[in-house]
């Protein structure tokens, strides 16, 4: 991989899209180019990259000669038809959607948990749910430390997760409630504001919706252990942006709150906000145009002396999504 690549974005005018523009300017990534790709309604219009109105171009044979990296984040149906048209054209594809994240044979990667396979690639590597990203930065250094065995995880979800038209869902909605006006839900199956939808994705056997089955799936591929027990409630609730997590972690052995405490100090993408007596600790509001996982409410489970639990918030659009593919893109510009 060249240390001046060639980045194409398929999907730049989506909201994922620009946030990883964004994130590509404030890291001042060593582009040599860059060209953004979406649908042809938005192909002419001219979208900002550090102060440069570049073309939006749309996609068709061919258009990915010569681009180094491709970041997806158009839709899965997009990545299905469009990621292996890019990697047999040279390109190398990390992927945000669904689409390729349990094949076998592709990666699945978050950085700060394992980055080696990132190399282990044939030309497409897939990024992880937003919700098991926040979740493992936050696990990782414990689990090898002292080996996870087992995590309860409550979701708290934005509606930012669910696209632009569930943001303005929720808006709207809201409007209609205070001035007493009737409304039509679209995109969620209840009212989204002032509520809380304990259904994210369509639900499968067994009563679980996929949401929830993603963070078993993902948490085994990414941690390569299939013994580790996950069961998780994913909710959706009226926050704009931010995602929130209650997590009970159980270990293979008696853990102290101090060794917790350091390992997190020390880790890469994690910041501690623990001081609950001054009513300091994760909160999504503080975490939006962020990119760290930021973990707080640390405290012993007072079942199990192998157990602790706490608050785990991140922004859903950045280290959930934006970020994450593009450290994956750092990291095979650097090879290593």
């Amino acid at each position: 991989m060249t240390s001046n690549p060639v980045v194409a974005i398929v999907g730049a005018t989506g909201a994922v899209g620009q946030t990883m523009l964004q994130v590509l300017a404030e890291k001042n990534f060593p582009l040599k180019k860059l060209v953004p790709f979406a649908s042809k309604r938005s192909a002419g219009k001219k979208i900002e990259y550090k102060g440069q109105k570049i073309e939006v171009v749309a996609l068709e044979k061919g258009c990915f000669e010569g681009i180094d990296i491709a970041l997806f984040s158009a839709g899965g149906s997009v990545s299905e038809k469009y990621a292996p048209q890019a990697a047999s054209e040279g390109a190398v594809v990390v992927d945000n959607t669904a689409a390729f994240r349990y094949h076998d044979d592709i990666p699945l990667v978050v950085p700060e948990c394992n980055r080696a396979d990132i190399f282990k690639h044939n030309g497409i590597i897939a990024n992880p749910n937003c919700s098991t990203i926040q979740l493992l930065v936050a696990l990782k250094p414990l689990h090898e430390a002292f080996t996870l065995k087992r995590m309860i995880v409550s979701t708290y979800q934005a509606v930012s997760g669910a696209g632009a038209t569930a943001i303005q869902e929720m808006l709207d909605n809201t409007k209609a409630i205070l001035n007493g006006e009737n409304f039509e839900n679209k995109k969620f199956a209840h009212q989204i504001a002032f509520n809380a939808l304990p259904q994210i994705d369509k639900f499968m056997e067994g009563g679980w919706t996929k949401e929830e089955m993603k963070m078993v799936w993902e948490t085994h591929k990414i941690l390569g252990d299939e013994n580790i027990g996950v069961t998780s409630t994913c909710v959706r609730i009226p926050v704009t942006s931010g995602h929130s997590e209650s997590v009970y972690a159980e270990f293979d052995r008696q853990i102290e709150i101090s060794e917790v405490r350091n390992l997190w100090e020390n880790a890469s993408g994690i910041k501690v906000m623990d001081d609950p007596a001054n009513s300091v600790y994760p909160l999504a509001s503080k975490a939006v145009g962020t990119n760290p996982v930021y973990v707080g409410r640390l405290r012993k489970d007072h079942v199990c002396e192998n157990a602790i639990n706490f608050w785990c918030v991140a922004d859903n659009l950045r280290k959930g999504a934006a970020l994450n593919a593009v450290q994956i893109a750092e990291c095979l510009v650097e090879g290593k």
